[in-house]
C-alpha cells in the first residue's frame, strides 16, 4: 500500500486568519509530501508495506524504528489533522455523545481546553498534543516527533500539531494562542465524534 498526499478538504484561504494560505502551502504541500516521500521509500520491500497504516504505526513503535514512526505516523497524523479542522469550526458546540463524554471523562470543556493547550505547550520541542481513547475514556496525551497514540495503546480522535512549521508562520514563538486559536476556531467536532464512535 503506498502512501499517498491526500488533497486538502478545504480551499487554502478557507482557515484564514487562524491558519494561513501560506502555512497551508508549505504545511501540507512541502512537509506532508516529505513524510510521504520518505515513507514509501523506507517501506519499499518492508514486510509491512501491505499493512494499514495503523498497524505501520504500532509496529514501528514497537521496532523502535525511527524513520518508520517519523515519517508512517506523521503520515498518519496528517490525514487526520487536516480534517479536523474547518472553516468555522471549534468552541464547545459538538455532538452530544461526545459533549457528554468530555464532561464525564475529563471535567467538561473548560478543563479540556485548559489541558489540552497545556499538552500542546508542555511537549518540548516538536510534537503533537491529542485527545485520545484509552481503556474506554478519553484523556489528553502529548507525544513527540511522529509518535501518536496508536503507539501507545490508545486510539487518537483529535489531534494538534505543535511542531513550529504548524504555526511559526502565522504565530511566531506564541505556541499558546495557536491552541486557543485551534480549539475556538479551527475544530471540525463531527470528525472528532466519528472517530469518538468508532473507538469506543
Amino acid at each position: 500500500m503506498a502512501l499517498e498526499l491526500p488533497s486538502l478538504p478545504y480551499d487554502y484561504d478557507a482557515l484564514a486568519p487562524y491558519m494561513s494560505r501560506e502555512t497551508l502551502e508549505f504545511h501540507h504541500d512541502k512537509h506532508h509530501q516529505a513524510y510521504v516521500t520518505k515513507g514509501n521509500e523506507l517501506l519499499e520491500g518492508s514486510p509491512l508495506a501491505g499493512k494499514s497504516l495503523e498497524e505501520i504505526c504500532k509496529a514501528a513503535f514497537d521496532e523502535k524504528n525511527a524513520g518508520l514512526i517519523n515519517n508512517v505516523g506523521q503520515h498518519y497524523n496528517h490525514l487526520h489533522f487536516w480534517q479536523w479542522m474547518k472553516k468555522g469550526g471549534g468552541g464547545s458546540k459538538m455532538p452530544g455523545s461526545l459533549e457528554k463524554a468530555i464532561n464525564s471523562d475529563l471535567g467538561g470543556f473548560d478543563k479540556f481546553r485548559a489541558d489540552f493547550v497545556a499538552a500542546g505547550v508542555g511537549q518540548f520541542g516538536s510534537g503533537w498534543a491529542w485527545l485520545a481513547v484509552k481503556n474506554g475514556k478519553l484523556e489528553i496525551m502529548k507525544t513527540p516527533n511522529g509518535e501518536n497514540p496508536l503507539m501507545h495503546g490508545a486510539a487518537p480522535v483529535l489531534g494538534c500539531d505543535v511542531w513550529e512549521h504548524s504555526y511559526y508562520i502565522d504565530y511566531r514563538n506564541a505556541r499558546p494562542k495557536y491552541l486557543e486559536a485551534f480549539i475556538d476556531n479551527l475544530i471540525n467536532w463531527d470528525h472528532v465524534a466519528e472517530m469518538y464512535e468508532a473507538a469506543i
